[in-house]
């Protein structure tokens, strides 16, 4: 009779032991652990390893949050977060101010106000002091995060839960904050922007576990609006799920049935709840007629690599298109379904884009991306994204636009940056240049310092010396076309302003036109003759009729003679008419300036005319009007001077020849 604790002991070493049997000691444990969790263990045990996830405060309040039942995840109120860290060395500082009035942009309450900044304890908090608090506190990064309440409509007012929110927030992570928010009601989901400072309440830096961050977080507001609203009923939840089986984007259903992949890549839509097992299999048969499942009879299917992405990518291309929709109705523009079109400038074969801006609007609000919708001339209505805001200067509604896409390679100031420091140890400055190029002028040499400042900038690989000279590396192009793909992420396009007048005002406009230009160009843009198109086509024809009348043009048979310098005599007029007006408003007298002039005194604000945006520089008894640039925006009042030259002018702000000079 055999007793239960007689046992044989077989010595040996474990390693042959396991060898013996083809796994070894380890990999049984683990298997057995795995067993014994009911199969997720090991899963979690294989990912396991340092992510640098839970270092930083609220790490615990993280892992308890996300721990609870999934049916209770389920039942509790959906909330959105998105979190960003924005460092503010260097120009961080000034973007935290332009973020600053960004959040407080015109039209973002319900009643198209302003946005209103509040704090813990007021209504009406100081942005301003809130920055300078961080600059003069030397805060190495700022956190800001975007809280959307599924149902935040049905909210009177956003502070109080903003409020409890950030009370809570500064209970998990043991210390006061330093924070302020504003609530925007501009899009079909009210949210609240809040920006925090990087200290805690000791001055000390402030670290947040990225687990908080980016999980418990959101869960900490799905509590309190699940306390507010109660808690989703099952059949708000069911009548959710079931308007998820045929969505064209990623759902709740696809990421259970990502999460239940066995290690054989199949998934099986069995459910312990039936319903949730017949909205599985629902959503599987949806899955297979876009292509991304096929079934493995008899009852498990095998879902298509990489579904998450595709599932996000035709998600966002399904808002995009509700988004231009919307964009054209709103606009008046009535335009086929084949006809709308999302404009991708990153292709190879790009091409540039001439139209009438329709709208503008922002696609992500956290990282500022805007878009356009541009009515081409080719027919067809584009959504067009354009990157950072601040990259495209503002353009008035039913301005004639080019979109064009940014170039990701060296420029030519690259290649000939590098060949002068090539033969000069690596060094460039104007001198050098000037001796290796005797015949480019001064100015043609500041540009290229000017590029190298802008790469300096973008933290590109050149260096600047005391003395003025720079330090360029071997691969100098190299980092050129590095730096000009870095830019091209931020702002894949570059838009340009053909006219500010819409092309119906065109017809009748004193001053040369985009339509004058058209009419003169070798290979003016195409033009279908359909939409936008034909629009232009008609416009067209009323001014060339007006310039014949005004003979400033002929017609001979079947052809249209136009006058020697046509576009000067039409830009002189209307310099001179808007020149008139401007002297009897100003008391000044009007000053022409020429080709070569130097021109100083102080820049007040543009002016539009047929031909573009000039700059209206007053001087002690006369004024004159010079073609405005970008680096003039917001510096109404100051000091400028500049030499005119054909491509505008090289301003430097503030007298003397010690200011900064900027193009």
């Amino acid at each position: 009779m055999v007793q239960n604790d007689d046992f044989e002991p077989r010595l040996g070493k474990l390693r042959a032991l396991g060898a013996r049997r083809g796994k070894s000691y380890l990999s049984r444990v683990l298997r057995s652990a795995m067993l014994a969790g009911g199969g997720t263990f090991g899963k979690a045990w294989r990912k396991a390893g340092f992510t640098g996830a839970r270092i930083g405060k609220a790490a615990g309040v993280a892992r308890v949050l996300t721990s609870r039942d999934r049916f209770a995840a389920y039942r509790a109120r959906r909330v959105i977060v998105k979190v960003s860290i924005s460092r503010l060395a260097g120009k961080g500082i000034a973007a935290a101010r332009a973020h600053m009035r960004y959040v407080q942009r015109d039209g973002v309450t319900r009643e198209g106000a302003p946005g209103r900044l509040y704090d813990a304890q007021a209504d009406k908090a100081d942005g301003r002091a809130f920055v300078d608090r961080a600059e003069a506190g030397g805060d190495v990064r700022q956190f800001r995060f975007i809280v959307s309440p599924e149902d935040g409509a049905e909210y009177e007012d956003l502070k109080p839960l903003t409020r409890r929110l950030m009370a809570q927030v500064e209970k998990d992570l043991d210390t006061k904050l330093d924070w302020i928010a504003v609530d925007h009601h501009d899009t079909g989901h009210p949210h609240t922007h809040i920006i925090v400072r990087g200290r805690d309440d000791r001055g000390r830096e402030l670290v947040i576990a990225k687990d908080y961050l980016t999980l418990g977080l959101r869960e900490r507001a799905a509590e309190l609006v699940s306390l507010d609203l109660g808690p989703r009923t099952d059949q708000a939840i069911e009548g959710r799920l079931r308007r998820e089986v045929d969505q064209q984007r990623l759902t709740s259903l696809d990421r259970s049935l990502l999460r239940d992949v066995g290690e054989d890549g199949l998934v099986s839509p069995r459910h312990v709840d039936p319903r949730l097992h017949a909205l599985r299999a629902g959503r599987l048969r949806t899955l297979a007629r876009l292509g991304l499942a096929r079934e493995a009879p008899p009852t498990t299917w095998r879902l298509a690599d990489g579904l998450e992405d595709t599932l996000r990518r035709m998600g966002e291309r399904g808002d995009i298109q509700k988004t231009l929709h919307r964009a054209l109705s709103e606009g008046g523009v009535a335009r086929d379904q084949a006809d709308q079109v999302i404009h991708e400038s990153t292709t190879p074969d790009a091409r540039p884009l001439v139209g009438r801006l329709v709208a503008r609007g922002l696609s992500d609000e956290l990282k500022d991306r805007h878009y356009l919708v541009i009515d081409g001339v080719d027919g067809r209505a584009h959504y067009v994204e354009i990157g950072r805001g601040p990259a495209t200067a503002a353009i008035p509604i039913g301005a004639v636009v080019r979109i064009e896409p940014r170039a990701t390679r060296a420029r030519a100031v690259d290649h000939t940056v590098a060949r002068i420091a090539a033969a000069n140890a690596g060094r460039y400055s104007v001198d050098l240049h000037l001796a290796a190029d005797p015949t480019a002028s001064a100015a043609f040499a500041e540009a290229h310092v000017r590029r190298l400042e802008a790469m300096r900038r973008g933290r590109a690989l050149v260096e600047r010396r005391e003395d003025g000279t720079w330090m360029i590396g071997a691969d100098h192009v190299e980092q050129a076309a590095a730096f000009e793909k870095r830019q091209a992420e931020a702002t894949p396009v570059v838009v340009t302003t053909l006219s500010a007048l819409p092309v119906d005002r065109q017809v009748g406009a004193v001053g040369a036109t985009w339509l004058d230009r058209q009419l003169l160009a070798q290979d003016p843009a195409p033009l279908r003759d359909a939409g936008f198109g034909r629009e232009v086509r008609q416009a067209l024809a009323l001014r060339r009729q007006r310039l014949i009348d005004q003979d400033l043009a002929r017609q001979e048979q079947d052809t249209v003679v136009y006058r020697a310098g046509l576009l000067a005599r039409l830009h002189r007029r209307d310099l001179i008419a808007a020149a008139e007006g401007l002297a009897r408003e100003t008391g000044r007298d009007f000053s022409e300036a020429r080709p070569g002039q130097r021109i100083e005194g102080v820049y007040r604000r543009p002016v539009e005319l047929a031909a573009g945006r000039f700059a209206l520089i007053e001087r002690s008894r006369d004024f004159t009007l010079v073609p405005w640039k970008p680096v003039l925006e917001g510096q109404e009042g100051r000091a400028v001077a500049g030499v005119l030259r054909e491509t505008g002018v090289n301003w430097t702000l503030g007298r003397g020849r010690s200011g900064p000079s900027v193009s």
